[in-house]
């Protein structure tokens, strides 16, 4: 699939240089920890290090040496910057204290991701997917052995049943629907764990042996009654709660009275103007749309602006 011209969700960006070549050498993430040039992304449960803000107000990720890392991290080799130099993780979960105060103070990708420059986000949103499964997932899914670390952290070892574990990426699509009648209302819901004026696009899962474009027609008809067609595709986005691959699509619904929330899932279903869509995203009134972060706000913002 070809992205549209001009559409970049905020965490599609190609971040740095993953440099794969490199995790086969072995050692390599030991040798680069003794290296006090090396460039550390340091992850507490799934917040990052912030720079002290610049004076152009951008926000910035903090990339500490080695030595600032407690021992108890667990490492993996992220790649190289734009400079050359290496890169690595150093992943601690969310129950670990503190590891040190960060010059603008620590933030979650929900809230910061949308602030950041392309290679930074993109190095956050790699390093928080990574990190949180060399965290969760030190044991082996088949045996229960405590398994080794290969190719530089991107892979596990049992070393009883022999079998190699590497991080999941689980498949999931999210729509926003458009009028077939009127071009300029969308058809958003509003989860049943958020709060009543809060709105995004509808999203799901892809099941086992279903194409993405079947999965959208699906769930979009579970939780919000309506039949789409014209399923047009619109980029992807790297969503690390827990282990997601967002597949961002537009649809039209063939029948617009049709739209009633699901009630288990889904609250509330509402057909939004051009006009409402575009007062919330500038921050008036009082519906919550998604985070800069998601691919959800740009799938909004786009159609808002007329370039879906």
């Amino acid at each position: 699939m070809t992205t549209p011209e001009g559409f970049r969700s905020g965490l599609a960006g190609p971040g740095i240089d993953r440099a794969a070549d490199e995790r086969s050498i072995e050692g390599l993430v030991e040798g680069l920890r003794a290296d006090a040039s090396t460039r550390v992304l340091v992850i507490h449960g799934d917040a990052a290090p912030l720079a002290a803000t610049a004076e152009s107000g951008h926000s910035a990720l903090h990339f500490a040496a080695p030595s600032d890392v407690p021992d108890d991290a667990v490492w993996a080799f992220l790649g190289r910057d734009a400079s050359g130099r290496p890169v690595l993780v150093a992943a601690l979960s969310q129950d670990a204290e503190q590891p040190f105060a960060a010059p603008g103070g620590w933030a979650g990708l929900r809230v910061i991701g949308g602030e950041l420059g392309t290679a930074h986000a993109g190095a956050f949103v790699e390093a928080l997917s990574l990190g949180r499964w060399l965290v969760d997932s030190p044991f082996c899914p088949a045996c229960g052995s405590l398994t080794e670390l290969r190719n530089a952290g991107w892979s596990r070892r049992c070393p009883v049943c022999g079998r190699e574990h590497f991080p999941r990426t689980d498949p999931a699509v999210i729509v926003a629907i458009t009028s077939d009648r009127d071009p300029d209302r969308l058809l958003l819901g509003s989860n049943a764990l958020w709060g009543a004026n809060r709105y995004s696009c509808f999203a799901g899962f892809a099941e086992a042996g279903e194409s993405l474009e079947s999965t959208v027609v699906r769930e979009v008809r579970e939780e919000c009654g309506v039949e789409v067609h014209d399923v047009r595709y619109r980029g992807s986005q790297a969503w690390p709660y827990p282990r997601s691959l967002m597949v961002g699509f537009l649809a039209a619904a063939i029948d617009d009275e049709a739209a009633e929330a699901d009630g288990d899932e889904i609250a509330a279903v509402r057909w939004f103007t051009r006009d409402e869509i575009g007062a919330a995203l500038a921050g008036h009134g009082d519906v919550l749309l998604p985070g800069r972060a998601s691919i959800a706000h740009r799938l909004i913002a786009d159609w808002h602006a007329g370039a879906a």
